[in-house]
């Protein structure tokens, strides 16, 4: 994520700020130019940007607007209300239910750091309007029933979250119930719209039988798989072959728990390229080294992940537990997965 400054005053601020703390400003982020910018509110009309000579004006999402679960801008010239990420949403949670209203809040935020990412990595996202046959749309749901639960998931571009992972207790009993080491909102996100791009990137593409060296054929019933796992649990060994537990239920699962892996991976050294982080170096006569944004260079995976990713999250495990934290990045990577996250990297290169 990148970092930036309030237009306005030079305040460093936040990807999810609306408010700058320094000067007071209204803040928010323009997703056509990639920027957050401090704008002079006004009750009706555009919003003119601050510290800008060309007098541009946004409109602020009606979910900014109005709900203030949002701080995306929508152009002038545009018909739509709702931001190019709101609109992704098709179904909300039942506002009806006060504590919804914040699971939706948590849901957007981050959803939107998804959709920034995605963005920058120059992957598709187009919503169902857009591209119909195409297109990725959202809907968070939630249990009516103990025995009508919502599943968490991917189905023809639809993904569905179930609400209650926006509870940090709920969420975090369900980790614990799974036997999961890291379980997030944004993790979430990220493995589901791994599912979404194995449809548009590898499903019926020259891909495919690269896909299937790496990841197994995912044309094995994926009913029988998922009974088989939850039945007898992962195979034994697992981690010498798998990013997680999970990933060894069926290919299209290891795909999307190593895409989300991928996505971790690229959105945590582009914060660390933006904060100006440098990692000791792995040899006394080595250069520090200074993390780069994955699509700035061609060629340069393995210097990605063994002299950037791998020292900068043992960087941040080791301040975690200074400060009496679990790891902020609880696995290991095993050859095989290194071997899956390069075919990832070189799926999206050259997209």
């Amino acid at each position: 994520m990148k970092t930036y400054r309030c237009t306005s005053c030079q305040q460093p601020i936040f990807f999810e700020n609306t408010r700058c703390e320094n000067c007071g400003s209204v803040l928010g982020f323009i997703p056509y130019e990639r920027t957050m910018a401090a704008f002079e509110q006004r009750d009706q009309g555009p919003w003119p940007v601050i510290g800008r000579d060309d007098g541009y004006a946004y409109r602020p999402c009606r979910n900014y607007a109005v709900e203030n679960v949002c701080n995306w801008m929508v152009a002038p010239d545009e018909s739509e209300e709702l931001c190019v990420c709101c609109r992704l949403t098709e179904i909300i949670p039942a506002l009806h239910k006060p504590e919804n209203k914040n699971h939706w809040f948590r849901l957007e935020q981050a959803k939107r750091r998804l959709i920034y990412s995605l963005q920058g990595l120059r992957l598709p996202v187009k919503s169902r309007k857009e591209d119909p046959q195409h297109g990725i749309a959202f809907q968070f749901l939630e249990d009516t029933t103990p025995e009508n639960r919502v599943l968490t998931g991917h189905s023809n571009g639809v993904i569905t979250l179930n609400v209650a992972e926006a509870d940090d207790p709920s969420r975090e009993q369900m980790r614990k119930a799974m036997h999961e080491p890291y379980r997030t909102l944004l993790g979430h996100f990220r493995h589901e719209v791994g599912h979404y791009y194995w449809d548009i990137l590898i499903a019926n593409t020259p891909w495919l039988a690269e896909f299937r060296r790496h990841f197994g054929d995912e044309r094995q019933d994926y009913a029988e798989a998922l009974q088989r796992h939850y039945q007898h649990g992962a195979p034994k060994e697992w981690d010498h072959t798998f990013i997680s537990a999970y990933a060894s239920m069926h290919p299209w699962e290891d795909w999307a728990e190593t895409w989300a892996h991928y996505l971790h991976m690229t959105d945590g050294l582009h914060t660390a390229e933006n904060w100006g982080v440098s990692l000791r170096p792995r040899k006394a006569d080595q250069a520090p080294v200074q993390s780069v944004e994955v699509r700035e260079r061609a060629d340069n995976f393995d210097t990605l992940f063994f002299d950037q990713w791998l020292p900068l999250t043992r960087f941040l495990n080791s301040l975690n537990r200074s400060l009496g934290h679990p790891d902020a990045y609880p696995f290991t990577i095993p050859t095989p997965v290194v071997e899956k996250l390069r075919f990832i990297d070189r799926v999206i290169r050259e997209r």
